[in-house]
């Protein structure tokens, strides 16, 4: 049987840490299952997060193989290979669908009930690859999609206009990488539409929203030409995705699914809004969007399709 407050994290690098910090500061988790290669880096990872319990309360994290993820609701992927000197992208993925072989293939025989959430990038390329790879149904794969670029757009916004961010509707879709746009026809602050408006004595014209759209795109980069990784706000992602789950919030989310005809887009897997539950990825709510911005998501389609013909998963 499986238990809601128990999650299964593979992969004890930088980002899967952030995410079991999260996970075990917000109290989302009671049971904490860690699985990596490196046998004893998961077990000094799990020992330095329980020693905490004295001020979060009993939480459990432990170090653990396959076979202990047969309780598990949840089992959130961050595993991956880095990038060789001189390695194509296409090359990375190819070794990076290797790993996730061999993790699809443990997870099916341990834990074949366990909704699974992927962080690993490319995340909508290894979202298709595990879907295919797995036997469960493919609304129990999903990845963390664009919801960090969505977060990036609404946190710059928020900046510009001097507003809570959660004061800020808008939403970043497609490829979560450099082919993602900005919906801006539907963009708002507080109801106020962003474009062709005045909002609190400021206006955010085409030239400040390409600004903000290619911070967007870059951020990744930039904190990693910085500090050589990105980890906190992925982390902060995937737990605020975790609690919508094990709630059975049913929240609107850009979470990386397979579509299905939404918008006339098949067997690929993207970020469009979604309908997220205890069960996995729910109905799409596909946004009306303007000319250029469903230029922009068959764009997306396309440059993710070149891929997924190049690693023979389709």
């Amino acid at each position: 049987m499986l238990h809601p407050h128990t999650i299964g994290i593979v992969g004890t690098g930088q980002v899967g840490m952030a995410t079991a910090y999260a996970l075990f500061q917000q109290r989302i988790a009671n049971e904490l299952i860690l699985i990596d290669r490196d046998r004893a880096r998961a077990e000094g990872e799990a020992m330095d997060l329980m020693h905490a319990q004295g001020y979060v309360g009993r939480r459990r994290v432990r170090a653990g193989d396959y076979s202990d993820l047969a309780r598990a609701q949840i089992v959130i992927v961050t595993a991956g290979v880095a990038q060789r000197p001189g390695e194509s992208r296409l090359e990375l993925l190819q070794r990076n669908v290797a790993v996730f072989h061999e993790i699809a293939e443990q997870l099916d025989r341990h834990a074949p009930e366990a909704l699974l959430l992927i962080a690993s990038n490319p995340v909508d390329l290894l979202t298709y690859a595990m879907e295919q790879l797995s036997s469960r149904p493919r609304h129990r794969v999903i990845g963390t999609g664009t919801m960090l670029d969505t977060t990036r757009l609404r946190t710059l916004l928020a900046e510009h206009f001097q507003v809570d961010p959660r004061s800020v509707h808008a939403l970043i879709l497609g490829e979560h990488g450099d082919s993602e746009f900005a919906v801006w026809s539907q963009a708002n602050i507080g109801g106020t539409p962003i474009r062709g408006h005045t909002i609190l004595g400021k206006r955010c014209d085409r030239s400040c929203r390409d600004a903000l759209l290619a911070q967007v795109r870059g951020a990744a980069g930039a904190i990693i030409e910085c500090k050589g990784y990105t980890n906190w706000a992925i982390g902060l992602v995937i737990a605020h995705l975790v609690r919508t789950i094990q709630e059975d919030q049913g929240s609107v989310l850009p979470i990386t699914s397979r579509l299905d005809g939404a918008y006339g887009l098949h067997d690929i897997c993207l970020s469009i809004p979604v309908r997220v539950g205890i069960e996995g990825a729910g109905a799409p709510l596909p946004l009306p969007l303007d000319d250029e911005e469903r230029a922009a998501l068959a764009h997306s389609a396309e440059v993710l399709r070149g891929f997924i013909e190049g690693l023979g998963l389709g």
